[in-house]
């Protein structure tokens, strides 16, 4: 490797997909690359429900970055939060006041739950979008239902779950929150009456899986009421409260949970301070290759970023992990082409295809071209395109022996309250 000083130097902020894609397309590149996280690991976000609803550990789906890059020499990771971004003096400012010099930075930050201005969402609803997000429910839910079995008097005999958004995580949270109530009064022998306890889903479109061709969204609709849970379409929530969720019409229905998985934005991210224009939930607009508008040394990557879908079609790619992935390499590589001198190139997503899963046997695969595939077919697949993209083998196996044994038998799992968890902040 070339003298470090003599090397182009390369800040990537966030260790997420889009992140991680493009610190990889650099590796073993004559670059000097330091990947910036206020977190020490990678989190695998697919699977957060199930940490939420006591189906994994948080171990399961995390992974040091540290661990990822250990033998890329030209590669480095500062952990530590990031409070701005000198542009004029291309530098990174970290909240402990140092200050990283770049001569190419990549941004993929990612985004939070966007709340969309429903009142009370923010402090009453439980998002579910990073790793803390999702220990802070688990927490939360168990505590429901050990109270409910404790004073089941005050929970008229079973407690009530609402989840907010019928897009693929309020889907899959919804579904596994079916499983866990069924599992902890089998195996757990909670007092709680099944038929009193209700999990309620609510979207304001008239379908569920919007994204997905129409019978993706009836099958998942049709699968979730028969397994109990009350599907609610064309609701628009107006506001939530300590007691339950106010609906648009003047409706109440009281909760004891209230699960927001309506959607995401950027507000708040380190994104939503860089100059431009921005598109639908504050997504940073870029150029066609990625790069921000008047800083051409600049990428803005992953959920932050309203990257053009290319191959001549309108519009942006959608926030989804395969969106990160090509747009964090595309990135790279025409950081790599800079240096090189070359000129940069649009970039082009490519469709992979959509999945969710909406509990056991159950879940729906859709590609880009060809039917539907749902049912035990479409879970199967979901199980494996899972485990191919999870970092880490320990990770990997671990999930994988854990869903073969729930599999079969549901064992006790990690349905465990950490009481820390709730005075813990963020670094």
């Amino acid at each position: 490797m070339p003298d470090e000083q003599e090397m182009p130097r390369v800040v990537v902020v966030g260790a997420g997909f889009g992140g991680l894609s493009a610190t990889r397309a650099l590796a073993g590149r004559a670059i000097d690359v330091t990947v910036v996280d206020q977190h020490n690991f990678h989190t695998f976000e697919p699977l957060l429900y199930q940490v939420a609803t006591a189906g994994l550990e948080p171990a399961d789906v995390a992974y040091p970055v540290r661990a990822i890059f250990g033998r890329e020499p030209n590669i480095s990771f500062r952990c530590g939060r990031v409070d701005g971004i000198d542009l004029d003096g291309r530098a990174v400012v970290l909240a402990d006041g140092d200050r990283l010099a770049y001569d190419h930075l990549i941004l993929a930050t990612g985004a939070t739950a966007g709340y969309f201005g429903v009142a009370g969402a923010h402090e009453h609803a439980r998002p579910l979008y990073t790793l803390r997000d999702a220990r802070l429910l688990r927490n939360h839910l168990l505590t429901v239902l050990e109270e409910a079995d404790a004073r089941p008097e005050r929970f008229d005999g079973g407690p009530t779950f609402v989840v907010v958004g019928g897009g693929p995580t309020g889907v899959e949270t919804a579904g596994a929150l079916m499983e866990l109530i069924s599992v902890s009064i089998r195996r757990d022998r909670l007092r709680i009456d099944p038929a009193r306890t209700r999990v309620v889903l609510l979207d304001t479109a008239d379908s569920l899986l919007t994204t997905f061709k129409p019978r993706a969204g009836e099958y998942a609709q049709a699968t979730l009421r028969a397994r109990g849970v009350d599907v609610r379409l064309g609701q628009k929530v107006a506001a939530v409260t300590e007691s339950g969720v106010q609906l648009a019409g003047g409706a109440t229905i009281p909760a004891h949970a209230v699960v927001w998985a309506a959607g995401i934005g950027v507000d708040g991210t380190l994104a939503a301070t860089l100059p431009g224009e921005r598109s639908r939930g504050g997504r940073v607009a870029v150029e066609d290759d990625l790069s921000l508008a008047g800083h051409p040394e600049v990428y803005v990557v992953g959920d932050a970023a309203a990257a053009p879908l290319g191959h001549e079609h309108e519009g942006v790619t959608p926030q989804l992990a395969q969106g990160a992935i090509q747009g964090g390499r595309h990135a790279g590589e025409q950081v790599l082409r800079r240096v090189a001198g070359l000129p940069t190139l649009p970039f082009a997503y490519r469709d992979k295809g959509i999945m969710a899963t909406i509990g056991r046997r159950a879940a729906v695969a859709q590609l880009k071209v060809g039917p539907v595939v749902r049912g035990t077919l479409g879970w199967l697949s979901w199980l494996g395109l899972h485990l191919v993209y999870l970092i880490g083998f320990r990770n990997r196996l671990v999930v994988l022996l854990n869903w073969t044994w729930r599999y079969f038998d549901w064992p006790s799992g990690p349905r465990l309250i950490v009481a820390d968890v709730e005075a813990e902040s963020e670094p």
